[in-house]
């Protein structure tokens, strides 16, 4: 997905013949990047969530404020510490979030595939929109009982992530190359390829942090 075509590129959704998230706790909660039960390892680092991931990537000269946010106990706290440090953020986050995004999709994926990918396959051939009631970048507001529009980048990665696992093998999909991008990364290290395997030797994912 080229950010540049995401700029002003609204569509409308019907909520009957959508596939709708928004609370983790509702049938298709796991496309939230907010879900727990998808725990990720970067580098060596387990992480609790893909939003902690996400959240992290944003700031990769302050390994300080990434280590913040991968302690969160949970993924709104984890989003929540990083906005004092805005200032720190990438420069070119604008054009890199979207690929930030979907790599971290990517991630995921590999390392629950069984669990998100009968996720992604469960919801058919619907839109799959995220819906927001102040977000219409990555989701979709709400404008009547019955419609949503946005832009609705979340759902839209999501898409192509279900059409990639309708034409790939588990295989194809267990390792996940690093993006095309400059400076990125964690804690100090340049951010590797992830491998699905990667995440298994962390049973005990609390014996990760100091909280």
């Amino acid at each position: 997905m080229d950010p540049n075509l995401l700029k002003g590129n609204f569509r409308t959704y019907s909520r009957d013949k959508s596939v709708i998230f928004k609370k983790t706790s509702e049938r298709w909660g796991g496309f939230s990047n907010m879900a727990p039960g998808y725990p990720l390892c970067v580098n060596g680092v387990y992480i609790r969530s893909s939003e902690a991931l996400y959240q992290a990537c944003r700031y990769p000269n302050n390994p300080e404020i990434q280590k913040k946010i991968i302690h969160q106990s949970s993924p709104m706290t984890a989003k929540m510490v990083g906005k004092p440090n805005r200032a720190d953020t990438r420069e070119d986050w604008q054009k890199t979030r979207i690929i930030i995004m979907k790599w971290s999709l990517r991630v995921k994926l590999a390392q629950n595939y069984e669990k998100f990918s009968a996720l992604l396959k469960e919801s058919g051939d619907n839109p799959i929109v995220e819906s927001s009631n102040k977000d219409d970048f990555w989701g979709a507001k709400p404008v009547d009982q019955q419609t949503l529009v946005g832009v609705n980048a979340l759902g839209r990665l999501l898409m192509e992530l279900r059409a990639l696992v309708e034409n790939s093998s588990k295989d194809q999909l267990s390792i996940v190359p690093v993006p095309n991008i400059s400076n990125f990364l964690l804690l100090g290290d340049e951010i590797r390829e992830v491998h699905a395997s990667d995440v298994q030797p962390y049973s005990n994912p609390q014996s990760q942090f100091d909280v």
